[in-house]
């Protein structure tokens, strides 16, 4: 259980980005809730299957809170994104065509809503990701677990193409793990003065995240 933090006075910011201010803020007092953990894996579950933004937003900011609890974030981002990735897995298996398992190739509504609503989650995206992996098999999710690249769409695809179920769980576990312990080492390690970096540069810093985000999705069009 996380020891309740003593109590703070209430900050006000001002200027254009204070509102970034106050939800980091927020964030990070939510970092010392009980519940906090189980957010943690309830996000990295959804991010697996559909949820678009990267989980690594609040594992970054439970690591900044309590930087020597950074290990067991990562333990508990990397358990509910590795059994996330099985829903995706699942979803594409059993739910991505019409009459699945018939030989029937017509994309059913569940697709056509992702194709719609989920950022970077197109056909042409789709079909691409699917070509690699039956050429790539284990490091296609390898790059959908480590890099920037969308890992809903990689996890999802892995189930139409019917992945080796063996060779899914070890590419997931890997990839998802060396990402998460990678951002859990540094805080662990240098905790106080990444806290100190990113409060002093918070602006620049969610605007890289932003770019870095939008490039993962480019980056389905340009390398896939």
């Amino acid at each position: 259980m996380l020891e309740s933090p003593p109590v703070s006075p209430t900050h006000s910011y001002s200027g254009v980005l204070g509102w970034l201010h106050a939800l980091k803020d927020w964030v990070e007092g939510l970092a010392e809730k009980r519940f906090a953990v189980g957010i943690l894996f309830g996000l990295a579950f959804i991010e697996s299957i559909f949820f678009p933004i990267p989980v690594d937003v609040l594992l970054i900011a439970l690591c900044v809170s309590v930087s020597k609890r950074s290990y067991w974030f990562a333990a508990v981002c990397t358990a509910g994104s590795v059994l996330g990735a099985f829903g995706g897995y699942a979803v594409g298996y059993w739910l991505w065509y019409e009459a699945a398992g018939t030989g029937v190739q017509a994309y059913s509504g569940l697709a056509t809503f992702f194709f719609d609503n989920i950022p970077g989650f197109t056909e042409a995206n789709f079909e691409a990701v699917a070509a690699k992996y039956r050429e790539l098999g284990f490091w296609a999710i390898f790059a959908g677990g480590f890099t920037p690249l969308p890992y809903k769409i990689f996890t999802v695809s892995a189930g139409i193409v019917q992945l080796n179920l063996a060779t899914f769980l070890v590419a997931s576990i890997i990839s998802r793990g060396l990402r998460f312990f990678l951002v859990a080492t540094l805080f662990y390690l240098f905790g106080e003065p990444i806290k100190a970096f990113i409060d002093k540069y918070l602006g620049w810093l969610t605007i890289a995240f932003v770019v870095l985000l939008i490039g993962g999705f480019i980056a389905l069009e340009y390398v896939l």
